[in-house]
C-alpha cells in the first residue's frame, strides 16, 4: 500500500469466518473457509486457514461469524483485528425443537 493509498482511502482486505475458540483475554481464533481451483486439474478444494485474531472489547464468542482486517503485528502469531461480529451464534438453549 502506498501513501497516495492510504491518503485516498484505499481499499482493505476484509475476510469473514467463524471464530473457532476463545484463546485468552483479547485473543480469537478464526477459520476462514474458502475454495480454490486446482491449477492443472481444475477442481476446486476446500481450503482452511486458521487465523489469531485481536478482540479488544471481548465482543466474539465460539460460533460467531465475524469480520477481520490486516493490522500491525501485535505478538508473534497475531496480526489481525476484529472489525465486527456479522452475527451471533445461538444459544445452546435455543434453536428448533426436535420431537
Amino acid at each position: 500500500m502506498t501513501i497516495a493509498d492510504r491518503q485516498s482511502g484505499g481499499k482493505r482486505q476484509i475476510l469473514r469466518g467463524v471464530v473457532a475458540s476463545k484463546s485468552g483475554v483479547s485473543t480469537v481464533s478464526v477459520v476462514i473457509d474458502t475454495l480454490a481451483k486446482h491449477p492443472a486439474y481444475g477442481k476446486y478444494m476446500r481450503r482452511r486457514t486458521r487465523l489469531a485474531v485481536h478482540d479488544p472489547g471481548n465482543a466474539a464468542g465460539v460460533g460467531d461469524l465475524v469480520e477481520v482486517v490486516p493490522c500491525r503485528r501485535i505478538s508473534k502469531t497475531k496480526s489481525w483485528r476484529l472489525v465486527g461480529v456479522v452475527r451471533k451464534a445461538p444459544a445452546l438453549g435455543e434453536g428448533p425443537a426436535e420431537s
